[in-house]
């Protein structure tokens, strides 16, 4: 099977280049979702293969077309969620020989390909497009997004799944020792260099704008409730307990000034969705929900991580790119449903969208507000990753169940949700859609 890989040419990186060409155009229709668990227990039915092919099904049936009308398929091939295939470590057999191989082994144990994904979905005969976009699922959205919009594909399958195995958190090379030397010893502490750099421009921010750690408390504690709302999350089918402002101002620090509840939990767990075309969503199960516009950074940082001033240009240049391939304002956003794996750079998207009319410096203050689901002014109604569990993709599927209104006890009903945004993972280094109810 020739997979793909996306071209340059299909993400819009750069501002001036006017209303998207498919704004519109291409619709998102069906749902589907995987079980979630902490971590993999070792069998092949809750393997990251088997409920990647569960997600997958659920979105046909959600959409309710037939599987031989599906004709593309966009995979994200990374599965990792942290702890990567030890060197040396004996392939399960009892897994392989569950499915249809590949040459690889570990394709659909810690990693995905197009070809394991089609090899066991006899169902899907006629996929002629298949494209990899690493990463994560807001990466998938786009290509797919692109390509039914290039026409490349009409009806397309956008899959993501993670694998989170027993270990040491992000095993292999240096962080599977004891120790790390060298500059990796200041870019990778603790095994997640996003999180150092997270909490040093969050604590540059608190310097500058004269803000404090603890006006987090009333984010964290919504994106909980939010998530425990979400019944696919791994909080609501395992742990469903509310998160306190009181629990979070206790918890340990990681790299301070972000704490264990300002990094998101590691699961398994897999999602998909099907895109089309308008005309073709018209006869299916659910009500569309179109693309108005996508928008991706590519900003290198000058240094070792960003600094403030870095993620406050960047993220507003995202808002910028986002709002003219829209065709839209601000004030048009009903809703945001922006990545939060690290909690405390969502208040940077937040002001580089200029969400409700916040400028920067002012989001925390805005979390003292009514930010619930109920209130005028809804932040992260999916819960994100810090609501649901790593997944990088709960913010995609709230913000399409929003606008088909059948996000059950998580619909917003402060606003009447109509336009929506989301995407991540990182305010440097991220995809980003703006999905409406309309095509207009």
């Amino acid at each position: 099977m020739n997979t793909q890989t996306p071209p340059a040419s299909m993400y819009r990186t750069t501002e001036g280049l006017g209303v998207w060409e498919h704004r519109g155009k291409v619709a998102a229709v069906g749902v589907g979702h995987s079980p979630t668990a902490r971590r993999w227990d070792g069998s092949p039915e809750t393997c990251v293969g088997a409920w990647s092919l569960q997600a997958l099904r659920k979105a046909i049936a959600d959409a309710g077309v037939a599987p031989d009308q599906i004709y593309g398929l966009v995979v994200v091939p990374e599965t990792t969620t942290g702890a990567y295939w030890p060197k040396g470590r004996p392939i399960p057999e009892d897994v392989v020989s569950a499915f249809n191989p590949t040459d690889d082994p570990l394709d659909g144990i810690a990693k995905l390909s197009a070809e394991w994904i089609v090899k066991n979905m006899p169902e899907l005969t006629n996929v002629g497009f298949s494209m990899y976009a690493p990463g994560c699922m807001s990466n998938a959205i786009v290509v797919a997004a692109q390509a039914v919009g290039d026409g490349l594909t009409h009806t397309c399958l956008v899959l993501k799944g993670w694998h989170n195995l027993e270990g040491r958190y992000y095993q292999g090379g240096s962080n599977a020792g004891g120790a790390v030397s060298g500059m990796s010893a200041l870019r990778n502490l603790w095994g997640a260099p996003a999180c150092y750099g997270t909490a040093l421009q969050f604590a540059e921010y608190c310097r500058k704008y004269g803000k404090t750690h603890d006006m987090m408390a009333p984010f964290i504690s919504n994106s909980r409730r939010n998530g425990l709302m979400f019944p696919e999350g791994y909080w609501a089918q395992h742990r469903p307990e509310q998160l306190t402002a009181e629990d979070y101002q206790a918890a340990r620090w990681i790299a301070k000034p972000a704490n264990l509840f300002d990094n998101d939990i590691p699961i398994t767990v897999a999602a998909a969705y099907l895109f089309t075309t308008p005309e073709r969503a018209r006869d299916m199960q659910q009500k569309p929900v179109y693309i108005l516009n996508h928008a991706s950074s590519r900003t290198t940082p000058r240094s070792l991580t960003p600094t403030l001033e870095e993620v406050e240009e960047d993220t507003a240049r995202t808002g910028r790119k986002l709002y003219e391939g829209a065709g839209i304002t601000a004030a048009d956003l009903s809703f945001e449903n922006m990545y939060d794996g690290f909690a405390q750079f969502h208040q940077f998207h937040l002001e580089g969208l200029g969400y409700r009319g916040i400028k920067f410096g002012e989001a925390l203050d805005f979390y003292q507000t009514d930010i619930s689901i109920e209130g005028p002014n809804p932040v992260l109604p999916s819960g994100g990753n810090i609501g649901s569990g790593r997944s990088r993709f709960w913010m995609h599927t709230d913000s399409i169940q929003q606008l088909q209104q059948r996000a059950g006890a998580r619909q917003v009903t402060g606003v009447k949700p109509e336009i929506g945004i989301s995407g991540g993972p990182m305010p440097l280094g991220g995809n980003f859609t703006v999905w409406s109810a309309t095509p207009d």
